[in-house]
């Protein structure tokens, strides 16, 4: 069977994120107001091949574990469906 995985990653909230504070402090230079805070992750979108539902979240769980995220820093989840 043929799955979608969508993954996000974001870093972790006890964390600084420097990109989010720069896009934080600048919106008000385009006119949005009120954002108290902006943190800024990673979506991924991956197509996979596994005989079950299950077998296709052990894939995306290791690949995000081993390579996608860096779990020191950052959390994961995500979602699948078959395709």
């Amino acid at each position: 069977m043929r799955f979608l995985a969508e993954i996000d990653i974001m870093p972790h909230k006890e964390l600084l994120d420097p990109q989010g504070k720069t896009v934080a402090l600048n919106l008000k230079n385009i006119d949005v107001h009120d954002v108290k805070d902006v943190r800024i992750g990673k979506h991924i979108e991956m197509t996979l091949d596994a005989a079950d539902a299950n077998e296709a979240e052990s894939k995306v769980d290791l690949a995000c574990k081993k390579l996608l995220s860096n779990v020191i820093m950052e959390t994961y989840s995500f979602t699948i469906k078959s395709i």
